[in-house]
């Protein structure tokens, strides 16, 4: 109950702060989970993502985030964080991602790693099309737009979620080569990102 609470006050004060458009939001449905994948502009993307979906979510954060404030590390657990060592090959990861779906909540990744600092979509890594041939669960990919570097007051950022890619388009089995992988990702994942992420509008619809 606290969590869908702090998520309607999130709700209300990112449209306060930001001018904040959802587009798209039509394509989620509300009784079922997926893995959300998006570009990666801010520490607030998974705010953003987490208000437009529907229930709960588990998203992967770098340790070091739960390695400096107990307060900061308790509120990220809380909002559904778990820690991700990157670049060290932790498969349980893959395990912590895929449990999420098993227990009825969504997966949020980030493709791409990392936040990218001029607003370009990165290559991507092959661990979110790992987590998508074992959790046998649709995508919903999410492009987020804002044309300042930084975020500040009253900021237009637009959330534009696309037409969910079903399961049965992705392969259903874990024992896939890199180089399969890489090719998921590039032919089935990313391109709908990118179309997410197109130029802003003067007066996007807004959809709730």
């Amino acid at each position: 109950m606290m969590y869908f609470l702090a998520m309607r006050l999130a709700w209300l004060a990112l449209h306060i702060w930001y001018d904040l458009r959802v587009e798209g939001r039509k394509h989620i449905r509300r009784d079922q989970k997926y893995i959300f994948v998006s570009n990666h502009r801010t520490n607030l993307d998974p705010v953003l993502i987490a208000i437009t979906g529907y229930g709960k979510f588990r998203f992967m954060a770098k340790k070091e985030l739960f390695e400096g404030n107990k307060a900061f590390a308790a509120l990220i657990r809380w909002l559904g964080a778990f820690p991700v060592d990157r670049g060290a090959g932790d498969m349980s990861v893959i395990d912590t991602s895929v449990q999420a779906i098993a227990d009825g909540k969504n997966l949020l990744i980030f493709p791409e790693g990392t936040r990218s600092k001029d607003g370009h979509v990165g290559r991507g890594k092959s661990g979110v099309a790992l987590v998508a041939a074992r959790a046998h669960a649709d995508i919903i990919p999410i492009g987020i737009n804002f044309q300042d570097e930084k975020l500040h007051f009253r900021s237009k950022i637009i959330v534009r979620v696309g037409e969910p890619i079903p399961a049965s388009s992705l392969p259903k089995t874990e024992n896939l080569s890199e180089r399969e992988l890489l090719k998921t990702l590039r032919t089935e994942i990313m391109p709908p990102i990118m179309n997410g992420i197109k130029a802003l509008v003067d007066e996007p619809k807004q959809e709730s």
